[in-house]
């Protein structure tokens, strides 16, 4: 019977350890780009999950069909985990954000990967068995995270065209800020949290719908420094 016990654990344990490996490779380079040709570009959201404005954000990207990467708190996953749980539901990828925000550029390897396990343990009591594709560092401050997060699977995620949403300078700024800004390959960097949001949603709203009449394709960043 304690051998019968033993091996069904073994094989639970094995399944949960499974479910937290990567399921792609990852280096240490920075992706900025869909790595794609042509008019295609990847929306990518920092700072949620939000309860004011994730939801809405979500709805405007299921009724345009578009498929975006969260790039979470590890504090906020705690605080909110249906919103996570809704963002994988919905088929959209996700991204450590770190728990609280940190700046890691000073940091040691080994306190980096504690903070970076944290944030994915809270996702994952959220999502059990959730892929966390991608990291970024907060302000873009990378230090020793690039190689530290290639270690744990997750691609280091950069970005290419960045608007100044956490301004808030109004939707029409921010509108013509992406048409203006947006070129093949970009990976676009907005926010769902970290404040007030709404001028992002808006902002979202009224840039897919112009960017598909023009041909361009939204997907997913590169991986593998691809």
């Amino acid at each position: 019977m304690r051998a019968c016990l033993l091996a069904v654990g073994l094989l639970f344990g094995a399944v949960s350890s499974a479910q937290a490996e990567p399921r792609e490779s990852a280096d240490a380079i920075i992706v900025d780009s869909t790595g794609r040709a042509g008019r295609t570009a990847a929306l990518t959201f920092d700072d949620g999950p939000d309860p004011r404005n994730t939801a809405r954000m979500l709805d405007v990207l299921g009724e345009h069909h578009v498929k975006a990467v969260f790039c979470l708190w590890g504090e906020h996953v705690r605080q909110h985990p249906e919103l996570v749980r809704r963002i994988v539901d919905e088929g959209h990828v996700l991204c450590n954000h770190t728990m609280r925000h940190e700046n890691m550029s000073t940091w040691s390897p080994a306190e980096i990967r504690r903070n970076l396990r944290a944030t994915n343990a809270e996702i994952h009591a959220a999502v059990p068995g959730a892929e966390v594709r991608y990291f970024r560092a907060p302000n873009g401050a990378w230090g020793e995270t690039p190689r530290v997060a290639a270690e744990l699977g997750m691609q280091p995620l950069g970005w290419r065209l960045s608007v100044g949403d956490w301004n808030r300078p109004g939707a029409d700024v921010l509108v013509r800020r992406l048409r203006e800004g947006i070129a093949p390959g970009s990976v676009v960097l907005l926010h769902d949290g970290g404040g007030d949001r709404g001028q992002t949603v808006d902002t979202v709203s009224r840039f897919v719908p112009w960017a598909r009449g023009a041909g361009w394709k939204f997907t997913l960043p590169a991986r593998g420094g691809g």
